[in-house]
């Protein structure tokens, strides 16, 4: 016989987690760099820019700068001693473009770089020194990398801090608070009801005797215990419900802790889609597939 399904294990499939945060920008990709021409003599100058975000160049001595193909830049600001850009909107990722500052006296009496497309990240800041830096200079960037490293450490405490709650709810499979915070759970809770299937015939190469059906405020849930009587091995891949109307509802969760063994073999296969409270009444069938043709429909399901 087939006992309830475990209120734990349900709330686990119900809220299984936050999507992770998308990747930072790359290494490669420095939001102020700075650049001393006496020190870095045949260095690669690439430069990472990115349509839609502005980049901007400060020399520490009058300078001409020409653009390739600046017609098609979105924007460009000039000053004495500077230029500010946002690249072209058409510009691919990994397409480059030459930025050539000419330098009005001294040496050297030019240099050029390399402006190449990223997707979303971008150099802020470019500082080219011909001469050996000022201590000024050293000095407002000891006061930037401290308040980025203040900053960092903010987000790694926060890390920390969220790391350590998944941990406690990892620890403690028992507790229902996500499903109260989630607003899953109302009134009396998540509702079950036991139902039987139609009786397993060993012909049958997938076939199912009984399951429990589970509800609460904002899905419903269906276990069943499904018996493999083909020669292979049966894993889930996809699920529905339908209601007495045709009218179909699509798996959000679709849980199997391991392929269900052949010739006679057990598991428990748990189907989950997002229905309110006044939807799914009534009789409903389950849908079970797996990628191949195998697949299994169990009629007549009622949800509490």
């Amino acid at each position: 016989m087939l006992s309830p399904y475990p209120l734990s294990l349900l709330a686990l499939a119900l809220l299984q987690g936050s999507p992770l945060p998308p990747p930072s920008a790359s290494a490669g990709c420095q939001e102020v760099q700075r650049i001393e021409l006496s020190r870095e003599r045949g260095a690669s100058r690439e430069i990472c820019v990115s349509p839609g975000l502005l980049t901007g160049f400060v020399f520490d001595s009058m300078t001409v700068v020409d653009l390739q193909d600046e017609l098609r830049f979105a924007e460009v600001t000039r000053g004495r001693t500077a230029i500010s850009f946002m690249p072209p909107g058409d510009m691919e990722p990994g397409e480059r473009l030459r930025l050539t500052a000419r330098f009005t006296e001294g040496v050297p009496d030019s240099i050029t770089f390399v402006l190449v497309a990223h997707v979303g990240q971008a150099t802020r800041q470019v500082e080219v020194y011909r001469d050996n830096r000022t201590r000024e200079s050293f000095q407002h960037e000891v006061t930037q990398e401290r308040a980025k490293n203040q900053r960092l450490q903010e987000q790694l405490e926060q890390l920390q801090h969220e790391l350590a709650l998944l941990r406690t709810e990892c620890d403690d499979p028992e507790g229902l608070r996500r499903l109260i915070i989630s607003e899953s759970v109302v009134g009396m809770g998540v509702e079950a009801r036991r139902f039987t299937a139609r009786k397993a015939n060993p012909q049958d190469l997938l076939a199912a005797n009984e399951g429990t059906s589970y509800r609460s405020s904002k899905r419903v849930a269906v276990a069943v215990l499904l018996v493999n009587n083909s020669s292979a091995p049966w894993t889930a891949h996809e699920a529905l419900l339908m209601d007495a109307k045709g009218k179909e509802w699509k798996a959000v969760r679709l849980w199997q802790a391991a392929a269900i063994a052949p010739n006679g073999g057990e598991g428990l296969v748990v189907v989950e889609v997002n229905a309110q409270p006044e939807e799914l009444r009534g009789e409903v069938t389950v849908i079970v597939r797996e990628a191949g043709s195998r697949g299994i429909s169990i009629p007549n399901v009622t949800f509490p």
